[in-house]
């Protein structure tokens, strides 16, 4: 006899799902060293069936939060067989469904007695992964090797055993000790949702368990299936661009997208995208069609959960050899960032189809890593330039865009630094972190506004990467919206010397006392500029968010408006 579906308990199973993987997230941020974990919360936190399909996940970084279930699947099937209570697995390995090398994953599998009944998993961008350049992101890069240490499946712990030669193997090819404590920081959250995920079936027994996932993903399904039905049936085709492959100076590439919406059905497909590069500058499939998923997220209810029946209506096709999807042994480490670029291909695509719910263009990337030895600790330090690289969201229409939260690909997951952390973590003294006046685009809801940074670095012969595409092409405006600017990263040298970083770009010897200038955009504007709230406009402009130039010039305000 099949077990009755019980509504009120699938809502609890819905809802313990989510609370576990947030338990885990919590315990990631509490546990971890890196502040690219600790304080910007690079990480996704997961809970997968026996058979590595989505339960529930918390996306803190939501282009990560899709790379984890195919690699579920991956290892259940690899190691097929020879899984076991306190086995656990790390993976990174960009060339069996990773999305980047530096995004390191543990997966443990759960079970109930001798029965596999589901998955933890937690991935986060490591501070270091080997590979020619301290901290993973290497321009000059044409081939995987001179990236990272590649980790395929391998059990780490088995049977409740470390597996010490296997961890020497690994870190002895990673620069940082944090690293080591950072992984078990993930080992220790995939066991608190493991308890967590036993507890639950203890409760309920794994009968009821099993008949609920999968009525919550049919559910899920039929959510989804419904908002696909509101976009109406035909063909819809955008492109996305990107600058500069980080070898050949004017380069160039596209992303075309043709989606085919068909009653409950959505498929995009990126056949006509071109060809992969001889840099670094390319996509894992994992990691685009990450992209693609989270860009329709934006579009659609936001109340759908997000498990395996989410996705089974989206059909994503990338043939492999493209800029999205690098073949074996191409470098990919820029692969997370060409999502800006793919969602840019997606929104011109469905924005004649659902002009209400397509955003302007958000702020492009452009960001920077720098490493080195912290003079006062004696220590090596790795800093991802988090809060300078966050710009503004595009406009939508009845909704200004968010400020200052940084690319589309994170939408809002990834935090700043505490700035007295960031000047306890790294030898830098910041001097300046605010939002520019001015810096959104105009429109009757104008674009987030974007933040200017500048520091001191605090390093002799610090090492500098940039990488992004920001300073090519600004954020668009919509429907008679206007644009957001371009982004920059300036650095200004004691000896009066100025270096402007191209967009990907790898700087060594940069002198302690140099000082680190960046701009970061602002989002697109949405309509009319003239048309904005005359209300709210005033306010903005007594509070230093539109000049009074503006006012006047760009959205039309009188002097005497301006005066009242």
């Amino acid at each position: 006899m099949s077990e009755k579906i019980d509504p009120i308990l699938l809502s609890v199973y819905a809802r313990t799902f989510k609370s576990i993987t947030d338990e885990m997230s919590i315990s990631m941020e509490r546990t971890t060293r890196s502040p690219i974990l600790c304080e910007a919360k690079d990480y996704v936190t997961g809970l997968y069936d026996e058979d590595g399909r989505m339960l529930e996940q918390t996306e803190n970084l939501p282009i990560l939060a899709f790379s984890l279930a195919p690699v579920c699947k991956h290892i259940r099937k690899t190691f097929d067989g020879d899984i076991h209570p306190g086995d656990v697995f790390f993976h990174n390995d960009v060339f069996t469904l990773g999305n980047q090398n530096n995004d390191v994953a543990v997966f443990k599998p759960v079970f109930v007695g001798d029965d596999l009944v589901g998955w933890t998993a937690v991935k986060g961008h490591q501070a270091d992964i080997g590979g020619a350049v301290a901290g993973g992101y290497n321009p000059n890069a044409v081939e995987v090797w001179q990236e990272a240490l590649r980790i395929p499946a391998v059990k780490i712990v088995e049977r409740g055993k470390l597996r010490q030669d296997v961890w020497n193997l690994i870190f002895a090819n990673v620069r940082l000790d944090m690293v080591q404590h950072d992984m078990k920081a993930e080992m220790g959250a995939c066991e608190v949702g493991a308890r967590r995920l036993v507890a639950l079936l203890d409760k309920y027994g794994t009968a009821s368990y099993r008949a609920h996932k999968q009525a919550l993903f049919d559910a899920t399904r039929r959510m989804m299936e419904a908002e696909i039905a509101t976009i109406p049936n035909g063909r819809y085709s955008g492109e996305g661009h990107v600058y500069y492959d980080g070898r050949n100076e004017g380069s160039k590439f596209t992303i075309r997208v043709d989606i085919d919406v068909l009653d409950k059905r959505i498929k995009f497909d990126y056949s006509r995208t071109d060809a992969q590069t001889n840099g670094f500058v390319n996509g894992t499939y994992t990691s685009s069609a990450s992209a693609t998923i989270l860009t329709l997220l934006q579009m659609v209810n936001p109340d759908i959960p997000h498990n395996e029946g989410m996705v089974e209506p989206i059909e994503i096709v990338i043939p492999e050899g493209t800029i999205l999807n690098a073949s074996y042994p191409k470098a990919t480490t820029f692969g997370n960032h060409l999502c800006p670029p793919n969602a840019d291909a997606i929104q011109r695509a469905l924005g004649p189809a659902l002009p209400d719910r397509v955003t302007a263009g958000w702020c492009n990337l452009l960001s920077s890593l720098t490493t080195g030895m912290d003079p006062n600790t004696g220590d090596s330090y790795v800093d991802i330039g988090f809060m300078g690289m966050k710009g503004g969201a595009g406009a939508l229409n009845g909704c200004d865009g968010y400020d200052h939260i940084g690319m589309i690909d994170a939408s809002g997951g990834v935090l700043d630094q505490d700035y007295e952390m960031f000047e306890q973590q790294t030898p830098h003294r910041l001097i300046k972190h605010e939002l520019v006046a001015d810096s959104a685009g105009a429109g009757q809801w104008r674009g987030g506004l974007g933040v200017e940074t500048l520091f001191e670095i605090g390093s002799d012969d610090t090492q500098m990467v940039t990488f992004g595409d920001g300073d090519f092409e600004g954020p668009v405006g919509v429907a008679g919206g206007l644009g957001g600017g371009l982004n920059f990263i300036k650095l200004y040298y004691p000896n009066g010397k100025t270096v402007v970083p191209r967009n990907k770009d790898l700087i060594t010897g940069v002198p302690r006392g140099t000082i680190y200038h960046q701009m970061a955009a602002g989002g697109g504007g949405w309509g009319d500029p003239r048309k904005r709230d005359r209300r709210v406009l005033l306010d903005e402009v007594r509070n230093g968010v539109i000049s009074h130039e503006a006012a006047r010039e760009t959205y039309g305000m009188s002097e005497e408006e301006l005066r009242s």
